[in-house]
């Protein structure tokens, strides 16, 4: 059915409520391994979409999951089923020996679920093995315990679905709707054994393809010739990727979340996917009208409180003027794009120093990983704060006592009086007690494998330690938020309301939550067109970064040049005034709609109505949606208009080219001395979508010319003021040497720094300060020529860059999706500055020229 369409994206006023009921005597059971047991983002697929399934499904929709005693207990109210079919068939498994549950899970919708018990049957795990093994030749090994509670789960699924089928009176028409390789197998089987079940099999991400991503693979630019089951031997996961397999091409419908898994998908598991069906948010939980405004500011007001404690004793930056950026998810250092986020903050830190920003940003990075304990340093730093917090309100009980009675009887308070020396002497001790020898800790924790960690080993490299020199802050907390927490008492989504930007330059990711979650809650994000969720925006908002959706281009670019378009992307946020950020955060909270499963569960139903024709023909039919069916929004005329800065001209006025130039006075118009009709009008022309390859200002090299970037830095200057941003070294002196010299000739390792201590690293070489800087510093402002002279230094003899940045960062085996593999430069290359122009002539509409700070 398809979608009705809407003039404005900013209001989305035309999209209708989608509301079909399910068929009649048709039943759909949803299978996944984590209905009410939380492991990664497929649980927050089945709770988010569980509401408007059930509304539109009823009694006969049911989730069939594992049962596992600690999820249980909070999540699921166990019953008696409602239904006579189910009630016979969970007595006839349990009087075979199986123990099989039914409730409902306390979530919204309180949708059914059978829980089947996977450890009450493992004695049947070696019978099962060998029977996989003669129906699929498919061999399981001892030692594989996923793999093993895969088989229990499977055949106890297709036990369930046939039992099912056999005990309903007017036999149902059954769909199976299977999440995932761990519950593939109940697909393959019920396949294997004809029972009367229309399959649908859909891979949130597959297998293979997070294997070869996490091994720093250049993944798509080889997708088409990877051998697969050479590299799934390799891994030793062969056997889950044959399950994984089976039950994409055993389904009668095969289905992904974004168009790149797709790819992926018919490359690797060797079938196409037949829909692709975006995930959804239940935007009703996040949302919050005209408050979430006022969320944001409460909650950024309790990260403010844990960034002075965790500071304490160099707190020399304006909280006012500091912006919260924040990346979170699994501690996948390459896949989650922590590597090239590190990386354009340390340009980033280069930009705001030199430029003289008064702009402080504190990068968060909310990645679990293995720990003992918090940190000593941290934990003291919010004593520390709560003992000046206590000093000061008994001071200030104090004064105000003693103001109170002065004015009470009508005499002016004597200052000199309102405080006494006991009073002096307990913030005299307050303040010594704030005094600090080293940095802020880098993380929060004490880590297990400190010296291998790869977020600390780049930090070390980059030199980013906090100093108060910088800039840029960076806090590492290895552990999932939560409000009871003694170090930052706040859960995930008031953390994420309080931050200004969520980065997420993720190399693989099949769709992406994160930045799901930051758009419903009005929260800027970045995110990269090889994600799903980047995809989908790109493909249906005409200008995503207006709405406070960036888009890094990492598949048709070298991971140099995505780098320097991150660094342009957060250089430019902070070059935005707090109004701009708050017309931003308005924006990018109208998105909503785009991503709730009101209007993004109807792919599920196309793809159930086609399992349905594919496994009854004779009963249902399918017809394909049309081409226009979804959210394909026309090009708009314009974009909603920007607020201009007091340095900027508004929009529609006339703009300077450069600096130097000038726009001649446009003569005054004359009347025609003939009354010749006058000209026509030019018919209009649609707008052109550009190919991914022919975008307007893309990067192109041409000798003797400077390269022109895709995004311009909102400076002060002029509309069509040019900028200067690093291409090829990154700033901030990010190997140790210091700027315009040459790198240090000791080796990095001997350089010990501990990144959760705080100490600043020793034996540094002869002019460079404590974090391998300059002491003296640089000039106050950036330009193209001194750039240039800086960037153009040759390289030492140890590897060093001309500022301090080894030549090899980020030359990775990945190159470009669609283009040639990225190939490191030449060791005596110099690069060019890059020059941001703005105002030239552009196919897509384009919003007007964002100001500065």
């Amino acid at each position: 059915m398809p979608l009705a369409r809407s003039v404005s994206v900013s209001s989305l006023p035309g999209l209708e409520e989608w509301g079909p009921r399910g068929p009649e005597n048709v039943v759909l059971f949803e299978v996944a391994w984590e209905v009410a047991n939380k492991v990664g983002g497929i649980y927050t697929v089945l709770q988010t979409k569980a509401r408007v399934t059930a509304d539109e499904w009823g009694e006969s929709y049911v989730l069939v999951g594992p049962y596992v005693e600690s999820s249980v207990r909070t999540q699921v109210e166990l019953l008696e089923p409602p239904q006579p079919a189910l009630r016979r068939t969970l007595a006839a498994m349990n009087a075979q020996g199986c123990k099989v549950h039914f409730g409902r899970w306390l979530i919204e919708g309180s949708p059914a679920v059978v829980l089947l018990d996977v450890g009450a049957t493992a004695w049947s795990l070696e019978r099962w093995k060998g029977e996989l093994w003669e129906s699929c030749a498919i061999g399981v090994p001892w030692y594989d315990r996923e793999a093993n509670d895969a088989v229990l789960f499977g055949f106890l699924v297709a036990w369930f679905l046939g039992e099912f089928a056999a005990q309903s009176e007017e036999r149902p028409f059954i769909v199976g709707h299977f999440h995932e390789w761990l519950a593939g197998l109940g697909l393959v089987l019920s396949r294997a054994r004809r029972l009367p079940v229309a399959t649908i099999f859909t891979t949130h991400a597959t297998l293979l393809g997070r294997y070869l991503c996490a091994g720093s693979v250049d993944f798509y630019n080889n997708l088409h010739s990877f051998d697969v089951d050479k590299e799934a031997g390799e891994r030793q996961i062969y056997h889950r990727y044959c399950l994984e397999r089976a039950a994409a091409h055993c389904a009668h419908v095969l289905t992904t979340v974004s168009h790149v898994t797709a790819a992926e998908a018919e490359h690797l598991l060797k079938r196409k996917p037949d829909l692709v069906t975006p995930n959804g948010l239940n935007v009703r939980k996040f949302s919050a009208m005209h408050e979430f405004q006022n969320l944001h500011a409460q909650s950024k007001a309790r990260v403010q409180e844990f960034v002075r404690g965790h500071f304490y004793g160099h707190l020399d930056f304006d909280l006012d003027k500091t912006l919260f950026f924040f990346i979170a998810g699994r501690y996948e250092f390459s896949n989650k794009g922590a590597d090239i986020f590190l990386e354009a903050l340390a340009r980033l830190n280069y930009l705001l120093r030199v430029n003289g920003s008064e702009v402080t940003v504190v990068a968060f990075f909310i990645m679990p990983a293995r720990t003992n304990n918090f940190n000593v340093e941290s934990l003291k730093g919010q004593a520390v704060r709560k003992q000046l917090w206590d000093t000061a309100n008994a001071v200030k009980e104090k004064f105000g006592k003693k103001l109170y009675e002065s004015l009470l009887v009508g005499n002016l308070p004597d200052m000199n009086k309102m405080l006494d020396r006991e009073d002096f002497t307990m913030m005299k001790r307050a303040i010594f007690a704030t005094q600090r020898q080293s940095f802020p800790p880098v993380c929060t924790h004490n880590m297990l494998d400190d010296a291998t960690d790869p977020i600390l080993t780049t930090i070390r490299r980059i030199g980013l330690f906090n100093s108060s020199n910088d800039r840029v802050k960076i806090i590492f907390h290895p552990e999932f938020l939560s409000s009871t927490s003694p170090l930052l008492p706040v859960d995930y989504e008031e953390f994420v309301r309080g931050c200004h930007l969520g980065v997420f330059p993720s190399y693989y990711e099949p769709w992406g939550y994160t930045p799901a979650e930051c758009t419903v809650m009005g929260i800027p994000s970045v995110s990269t067109n090889l994600s799903g969720f980047g995809c989908f925006m790109e493909e249906h908002i005409a200008d995503p970064s207006a709405y406070g959706i960036y888009i890094v281009d990492r598949r048709f670019r070298a991971p140099e040049e995505s780098c320097a378009q991150l660094t342009a992307f957060l250089y430019g946020f902070c070059q935005q005034s707090r109004r701009q950020r708050i017309v931003q955060r308005n924006r990018t909270e109208r998105l909503s709609d785009l991503l709730d499963w009101k209007y993004l569960g109807r792919y599920y139903t196309f793809a159930r109505r086609m399992a349905l024709a594919k496994a009854f023909p004779e009963s249902f039919t399918y017809e394909p949606p049309e081409a226009a069916a979804g959210f394909r929004y026309p090009a708009r005329p314009r974009c909603p208009p920007r607020p201009p800065s007091p340095a900027s001209p508004a929009p529609g006025t006339a703009t300077k080219r450069t600096s130097a130039t000038t726009r001649k006075r446009r003569p005054p118009k004359t009347e025609p001395t003939s009354a010749a009709p006058p000209a026509p009008r030019p018919p209009h022309r649609p707008h052109q979508e550009l190919s991914p390859t022919a975008r307007v200002g893309r990067p192109t090299a041409s000798v003797g010319h400077p390269t022109v970037a895709p995004f311009p830095p909102h400076g002060a200057n002029g509309g069509g003021d040019t900028h200067t941003l690093p291409v090829g070294r990154a700033g901030g002196c990010l190997g140790g040497g210091h700027y315009g010299a040459p790198h240090s000739t000791a080796p990095p390792s001997s350089q010990p720094h501990s990144a959760c201590s705080g100490s600043a690293p020793q034996n540094l070489g002869a002019g460079e300060g404590a974090m391998g800087r300059p002491t003296s510093p640089p000039s106050p402002q950036l330009s193209p020529t001194s750039l240039h002279s800086a960037w153009a230094q040759p390289h030492s003899k140890e590897g060093g860059g001309a500022m301090g940045h080894p030549p090899s960062s980020l030359t990775t085996k990945r190159g470009s999706y669609g283009a040639a593999p990225h190939q490191s430069a030449p060791p005596h290359t110099h690069f060019a500055p890059q020059v941001w122009v703005w105002g030239g002539p552009c196919i897509r509409p384009c919003p007007p020229r964002r100001s500065g700070q």
